[in-house]
């Protein structure tokens, strides 16, 4: 099976399978995934963020999964926003959690295949997707033309980590990627509960600079420490265990799941003639915001 059907597949099953995953969370002001959300896009409070998305009257969710970041744009942008959303592999399932919010359309979209009938925008959103096609290059220059004249892309892709948990990684998903979905949320069903116990122990640890590993010194809770540098474990206590293994399972299992540098994304938004206003580069990711010229 090519890399792009099994992505394909396993996505959807994803979504199939988990339709309001971290939905609820993502729209509760002061939840760990409403504020990773602004503050990786340079926003400190729900009113910033308000503010950023005035003006915007046209907004694209490029990938929006089961829709819940589409949920939270029709949220806080002006009710007056038009704001559609596209996914290739759940777009029926997002449209089915947004049927009662009015502004909001869903759309079957690849975002490397031509976009041309959806118009222009003013804000375009795409985060925690461009890394999942076979080719994110391709697909970022694929969405700037649809940008109005001064309108903003706002992109998250995943960033090349300490070699170690890179190793990891790539041993684990070579492992599962191959598997049924169900077989595959087995083992990372464990991977979870790794990552529950650890969290548990709520512990921290003061490590001095590790650069052959690529760990900064500081101090750091167990659980992040090895999260961070060593194995993806993830565990939010606010969602439920079964919530928390199919996060592992979004990580693990698509065979497409490029990683990036700073400087990679930068010259896309170059090759794109976009004047970059927010750059954000944490343990996980890139966070590159940047705008079109009038």
């Amino acid at each position: 099976m090519a890399k792009s059907e099994q992505t394909f597949t396993s996505f959807k099953n994803k979504w199939e399978n988990n339709r309001d995953l971290a939905f609820s969370e993502t729209l509760k002001e002061g939840s760990d995934i409403f504020n990773w959300i602004l503050q990786r896009n340079g926003l400190e409070t729900p009113d910033e963020f308000r503010r950023w998305l005035a003006g915007k009257d046209d907004i694209l969710d490029a990938g929006c999964g089961n829709g819940r970041v589409t949920a939270l744009l029709s949220k806080y942008a002006p009710t007056a926003s038009n704001i559609i959303g596209i996914d290739l592999t759940a777009a029926h399932v997002a449209q089915e959690n947004l049927a009662e919010f009015k502004n909001v359309r869903v759309q079957q979209k690849d975002i490397l295949e031509d976009l041309s009938d959806i118009g222009r925008f003013d804000l375009i959103y795409c985060q925690e997707v461009l890394h999942h096609t076979s080719d994110p290059r391709a697909a970022f220059l694929n969405l700037c033309p649809r940008l109005a004249d001064g309108g903003e892309i706002a992109i998250y892709v995943y960033k090349k980590k300490g070699p170690l948990r890179e190793y990891a990684d790539d041993i684990i998903r070579g492992a599962i990627s191959s598997l049924p979905y169900e077989q595959a949320m087995k083992d990372m069903r464990e991977v979870t509960e790794l990552g529950r116990l650890l969290s548990e122990l709520n512990t921290k640890i003061t490590v001095p600079d590790v650069r052959v590993l690529g760990i900064e010194a500081g101090e750091y809770d167990v659980q992040r420490l090895i999260y961070h540098f060593f194995l993806k474990c993830f565990w939010n206590p606010s969602l439920s265990f079964e919530d928390n293994a199919a996060i592992n399972y979004d990580w693990y299992h698509p065979q497409l799941c490029t990683r990036h540098t700073l400087e990679e994304v930068e010259q896309w938004f170059g090759e794109a003639g976009l004047e970059i206003v927010h750059r954000h580069v944490d343990y996980y990711g890139i966070t590159v915001r940047g705008i079109k010229p009038l």
